[in-house]
């Protein structure tokens, strides 16, 4: 049965890849799948900010594309996020776009998300994204935020140099 979450999913002060909320952050590359990106991640303090700091770059060779930070949302599996409107991020990056995905019971397939972009200025700077803007990709079914299971920072699609910086993520 899922868990109603409390509002920070991390605020970055474990100095280290642990999240606030218990589970720990993944670096996930398009090499699982035969891509040849690379990168990494990092706990690190950025302007001053302990921040989690995604890094790399992304080629679309080998059927690539896309470099991650993944965190599971709940230490007992699934999360109940219908008591909040959407997730808020506090960034700083390389005036790139970048994703965040999430994955609920629904998304069986490793390709299968719901996603939201946004633009990460040079700048520490708060993002809000509504539930109601994330997309399904490669899904049919709407999102269903009472079985939310895990999140992802994501640097996708194109050609570029990921660099990412997060100093908390929170519902709203």
């Amino acid at each position: 049965m899922p868990t109603a979450p409390s509002p920070l999913i991390d605020d970055r002060a474990s100095g280290d890849l642990n999240a606030s909320l218990g589970t720990r952050w993944q670096f996930i590359a398009d090499t699982v799948m035969g891509g040849v990106s690379r990168g990494g991640l990092a706990a690190e303090v950025v302007d001053a900010r302990p921040c989690l700091h995604l890094t790399g770059q992304v080629s679309l060779a080998h059927n690539g594309g896309f470099i991650q930070a993944g965190l599971d949302l709940g230490t007992a599996g699934l999360v109940d996020a219908r008591g909040w409107s959407g997730i808020e991020l506090v960034v700083r990056g390389n005036d790139e776009t970048y994703n965040l995905h999430l994955r609920t019971v629904d998304t069986r397939i490793v390709w299968q998300s719901y996603r939201a972009s946004f633009r990460a200025q040079p700048r520490w700077e708060t993002v809000r994204l509504p539930f109601g803007t994330f997309e399904p990709y490669r899904i049919d079914c709407p999102l269903d935020l009472a079985v939310l299971r895990r999140l992802g920072l994501v640097a996708i699609g194109r050609e570029m140099t990921a660099d990412l910086c997060l100093a908390r993520v929170a519902f709203y």
